[in-house]
């Protein structure tokens, strides 16, 4: 067999492929283990492609056992691999089980013996998942550092991907860390000259997660993660990956509405975020992402409210009518305190507009519930907000 395989680089099919020995030469071989998509045309590139069909096609006249394998990877069935696992032996039987375990065709992954480089990683990727759905974090995080360790030295494709999972799966179980960080950046470098931009995207999501969660409101890794969610946009368009679009979207102006406001440029900071929740809202709508739309609306709610601007008024206009459409879809009784916060928003942006007839009920309202919650600095809050109102209604009076 060809060593070392491009095996665990690309997404299924492909990822379950092996290249054969007569391609051990050509610069696509070379791109394939870089996780770069060759250009002739290929059984590989049309697997990648989506294309089982062509990829079927072009194997049907070779009759080695790797080329029997590729075909049980993309035309699978538990006839076809019984058939096959009493042809094959060594490291190809092995990577059959592991294929067949994927395929829920067997319980559990092969073994390890005899296997080692890639082969070996791609198999411990398998016991990864094993671990995993035997809900056994911790031992599947073993499994990754060890998978990791084999691939390192002879597939540094495979070592960026198995890293990734790495990352994603303690970030997942642990939470957000310095190591969880470290080993996402690990990742990303090591898929840097790779076509695998599905991934690397995500990687780069990941990652703003990460500092994002770090942050504490600590500028330095707010703008980390400001990058990161930059980064990804650059694939993840509204027309393509609208879902992941409008989260990085969100995401991206969360992280500039949580820096502090020390500096010049944070206004401008807080306009591009401004404008981030518009683009997020573009996809989430109220008919189709009901949650989501609410809490995104609400998020521009209140950057508008207080955002630095040279027209107020119209900012606090907007803000009070999208309080407005957020309340027509919110119950007081799923949720009293955020219901009551969603009052004293837009009673304070009314107040602020000098609108008092419609402010005072909404911080009426929104007191009570506090009050009947026990929140009492947030019904202090109010209380502040009702006793400017009644002095600049008696301000107003005396004139």
């Amino acid at each position: 067999m060809l060593r070392p395989q491009p095996i665990g680089i690309f997404p299924l099919p492909a990822n379950f492929l092996l290249v054969p020995e007569t391609l051990a030469e050509a610069v696509e071989y070379e791109n394939l283990l870089n996780g770069v998509v060759p250009e002739k045309a290929s059984f590989y590139k049309s697997a990648i492609e989506g294309d089982r069909e062509g990829a079927l096609a072009a194997l049907a006249a070779d009759h080695s056992p790797e080329a029997r394998f590729n075909r049980f990877v993309l035309s699978s069935s538990p006839e076809g691999y019984r058939q096959l696992k009493a042809e094959l032996d060594g490291p190809l039987e092995k990577l059959l089980d592991a294929a067949a375990y994927t395929l829920n065709y067997l319980p559990e992954p092969p073994d390890e013996d005899g296997l080692d480089g890639e082969l070996l990683a791609f198999v411990r990727l398998a016991r990864a998942s094993h671990r995993l759905e035997n809900d056994e974090p911790e031992a599947a995080l073993d499994v990754l550092r060890s998978a990791a360790d084999a691939a390192k030295n002879v597939s540094p494709v495979l070592y960026g991907q198995i890293l990734a999972s790495l990352a994603e799966t303690r970030h997942q179980f642990a939470g957000a860390d310095p190591t969880v960080a470290q080993t996402y950046k690990t990742a990303l470098d090591a898929l840097k000259k790779s076509e695998l931009e599905p991934g690397k995207a995500a990687l780069n999501m990941n990652l703003g997660i990460c500092y994002q969660e770090l942050s504490a409101g600590n500028r330095g890794a707010l703008l980390e993660a400001v990058k990161c969610y930059q980064e990804a946009l650059k694939y993840f368009t509204r027309e393509d990956f609208p879902e992941e679009f409008a989260f990085a979207q969100n995401n991206l102006a969360l992280a500039y509405l949580s820096m502090p406001m020390t500096e010049a440029s944070d206004k401008l900071r807080v306009a591009i975020a401004i404008q981030a929740l518009r683009e997020a809202l573009k996809v989430y709508r109220k008919e189709t992402h009901g949650e989501l739309w609410a809490s995104t609306q609400l998020n521009l709610a209140n950057a508008l409210q207080y955002a630095p601007s040279s027209h107020v008024a119209e900012n606090l206009q907007e803000a009070v009518n999208l309080y407005e459409e957020i309340l027509s879809v919110r119950q007081p009784a799923e949720n009293p305190a955020g219901y009551a916060r969603l009052l004293a928003n837009q009673g304070n942006a009314l107040a602020h507009l000098g609108i008092f007839d419609h402010a005072l009920p909404k911080l009426t309202e929104a007191r009570a519930i506090f009050d009947r919650l026990g929140e009492t600095d947030s019904a202090a809050s109010i209380d502040e907000v009702l006793a400017e109102i009644e002095d600049r209604k008696s301000a107003a009076a005396a004139r």
